[in-house]
C-alpha cells in the first residue's frame, strides 16, 4: 500500500457525526486548520441510520395514521402506502442534510477559502492511531494509506447497533436499525427484540402504517423501564392501542428459519413458552461504541469494560493540562443523545483554545421519545428523587382538560411536573406526553437550569389556546390554585407529596 505525503493540522476530528461536525466547525471559528476523517456516511448516525432517518419515518407514519383515521368526521378513500416510496423519502431527507454539510465543508476547504476563518478538509477513510500525534487513514477510494499529524485529536466515531448473543443479523430477515432500509416491502409480521426507546419507536412507526402485525419483546415487566411506572404504562397503553402485541417478561430462546417465515420461541417468567411466526426480526437492544478500529493501544488508551472512553470535565482522555486527545459523543458513555454529542464537540474546541463560556452539565438533559403520542422528559423522575431522598411534590394534569388538545381531538397526553417539597418549590423534573410535547419540553429544561421556583414561573401567562396551558395549570395545581380541581376530575388531575423517612 502506497503512502501519501504527511499533512499537518491544528485539529483532527475522527468522525463526522453531531459531535465531530460541531467540533470541526468550532475549530473553523477559531481560525484553525481542521481535518475531518469519515469512514462511512457524512453526518454519522445522526443523519443516516439514526436520528434523522428514524424521525423521518416516524413523521411519515404519523401522517399516514392521521390520514387513515375514521373518527374525525372524514374518511380518506383508497389510501395506500408503499415501503419503497417511504424509503425514497427517508433517504432523500438524509441526503438533504448531507449535502448541507458537504456544502459547508467545500466552502471552508483549503481550495476555496472565502473568509479569513479556518479551513476544513474532509478525508474519507478508516483512521487508526500510529502514535500520539499521527493517524493512518486507509482511504476509501484508492489503495493508499494516508498519514496525517495533528496538534489535537477528537475521537467522535459514534456507535453501532449492539449484536444479540443468540441472533445473527443477515440484513434480510433478521435486521438491526442500520439495516431496516434494506427491506423491500412492509413485512406482514415483525418481532422487535428490545423495548427501550429505539425498539418502542420502531414499534410505533410500523404499527402507525398498519401494514405489519408488530410484536414487541419486553424482557422486563414494562417498557421504558428507566421511567416511572405511570409513564411506562402510558407508553405501553399507547403501543397496545396502536395494535402492538407486547410480550412482557419474555425471553428470546431461539429462531427456526423456514423457507417463507421464521418461528420464534419465547420463554416467559411464569414458566410457559410460546412459538410465534414472523417474517422479520428487528434486533434493538442498544448500541456499542465504535472504538475497535482505532488502535488505541498505540496511544496507551484503554477503553472501559463496556468499550467506552473515560473522559474528564473537558472531555480529555487524560489530565487536560497535558492531554491533546479528546473524545465526544456516543464513545464517551454519556447519554447517547444528539444534543450531548454536539455540546461535547463544541466544548472541547472551546476548552482547547481558551474560550469556554460554561461547563458541561449532564444533569438536566431533555429527551424526546417518538411514540404515539410523543413523550418528552427532562430532569429527575420520581424514582430518581426517592433514590436521592429528595422530598418532592408531583402534579399530573391531563390533556383531556386542555382546550387546544380538545380542539385537535388529540387529548391523549399529560403534563407531570415534580417540584422540591422543601419550602423552595424549585422545579426539578417534568414528563410530558401528547401532541407538541417535544416542542415545549425545552422551556422546562430552561426553568430547571435557571433554578426557578413555581412562583417565578407563574408570573408568565401562556397564550390561549395552546397545549402549553397544561404546564401552567399543572404548576397552579401544585400550588393549590388550579382552575379545574382534582376533587372533580380525579382521573385527569392528581397531586401528591413524598418525604423520605427519617
Amino acid at each position: 500500500m502506497n503512502m501519501d505525503v504527511i499533512d499537518h493540522y491544528d485539529l483532527v476530528v475522527v468522525g463526522s457525526g453531531p459531535a465531530g461536525f460541531a467540533a470541526a466547525m468550532r475549530g473553523v471559528d477559531f481560525g484553525k486548520k481542521v481535518a475531518i476523517v469519515e469512514a462511512k456516511n457524512i453526518g454519522g448516525a445522526g443523519v443516516f441510520n439514526g436520528a434523522l432517518t428514524s424521525k423521518t419515518m416516524w413523521e411519515l407514519s404519523s401522517d399516514y395514521a392521521v390520514a387513515s383515521a375514521v373518527d374525525r368526521g372524514y374518511r380518506a378513500s383508497h389510501l395506500s402506502v408503499d415501503y419503497s416510496e417511504v424509503k425514497k423519502t427517508v433517504i432523500q431527507a438524509a441526503k438533504n442534510k448531507q449535502y448541507q454539510m458537504m456544502s459547508q465543508i467545500e466552502t471552508f476547504s483549503l481550495n476555496n477559502k472565502i473568509t479569513e476563518a479556518g479551513s476544513l478538509t474532509l478525508i474519507r477513510g478508516v483512521a487508526r492511531f500510529k502514535d500520539a500525534h499521527n493517524i493512518l487513514i486507509d482511504l476509501s477510494d484508492r489503495n493508499v494509506c494516508q498519514q496525517i499529524s495533528g496538534d489535537y485529536f477528537i475521537i467522535a466515531t459514534g456507535s453501532r447497533p449492539r449484536s444479540h448473543p443468540l441472533l445473527s443479523t443477515d440484513g434480510v430477515r433478521i435486521v438491526n436499525s442500520d439495516q431496516l432500509l434494506n427491506l423491500k416491502k412492509f413485512p406482514e409480521r415483525m418481532l422487535i427484540v428490545g423495548s427501550g426507546i429505539i425498539g418502542c419507536e420502531f414499534a410505533t412507526i410500523f404499527s402507525n402504517f398498519n401494514q405489519t402485525e408488530v410484536h414487541l419483546l419486553d424482557r422486563a415487566h414494562r417498557v421504558i423501564p428507566f421511567e416511572d411506572n405511570d409513564v411506562s404504562d402510558f407508553v405501553s397503553d399507547g403501543l397496545e392501542g396502536n395494535g402492538v402485541h407486547i410480550h412482557h417478561t419474555a425471553n428470546f430462546r431461539t429462531v427456526r428459519k423456514k423457507a417463507d417465515a421464521l418461528d420464534v420461541v419465547l420463554d416467559y417468567d411464569d414458566g410457559h413458552s410460546r412459538v410465534i411466526e414472523v417474517d422479520v426480526i428487528l434486533v434493538s437492544i442498544g448500541r456499542v461504541p465504535n472504538t475497535d478500529q482505532l488502535c488505541l493501544d498505540n496511544i496507551n488508551i484503554t477503553p472501559s469494560a463496556r468499550g467506552y472512553l473515560d473522559i474528564n470535565t473537558e472531555c480529555a482522555l487524560d489530565d487536560f493540562n497535558k492531554c491533546h486527545i479528546f473524545a465526544a459523543g456516543d464513545v464517551t458513555g454519556h447519554k447517547a443523545l444528539y444534543c450531548v454529542a454536539e455540546e461535547q464537540g463544541r466544548h472541547i474546541v472551546e476548552a482547547i483554545w481558551g474560550n469556554v463560556a460554561y461547563p458541561l452539565d449532564y444533569s438536566h438533559l431533555p429527551t424526546l421519545m417518538f411514540f404515539k403520542p410523543e413523550l418528552a422528559s427532562v430532569g429527575l423522575n420520581e424514582c430518581q428523587l426517592r433514590a436521592r431522598k429528595i422530598p418532592y411534590r408531583v402534579g399530573y394534569y391531563s390533556n383531556a382538560l386542555v382546550n387546544r388538545a380538545i380542539a385537535m381531538q388529540n387529548t391523549r397526553g399529560f403534563v407531570k411536573i415534580m417540584i422540591s417539597d422543601d419550602g423552595k418549590n424549585r422545579i426539578v423534573g417534568m414528563r410530558a406526553g401528547g401532541p407538541q410535547a417535544s416542542a415545549f419540553i425545552t422551556s422546562i429544561a430552561y426553568l430547571i437550569n435557571q433554578d426557578l421556583t413555581v412562583e417565578d414561573v407563574l408570573r408568565n401567562t401562556h397564550p390561549h389556546p395552546s397545549v402549553t396551558e397544561g404546564i401552567q395549570e399543572c404548576l397552579r395545581l401544585l400550588m393549590g390554585m388550579s382552575i379545574y380541581k382534582p376533587q372533580v376530575f380525579p382521573d385527569e388531575i392528581m397531586v401528591r407529596h413524598w418525604q423520605p423517612e427519617e
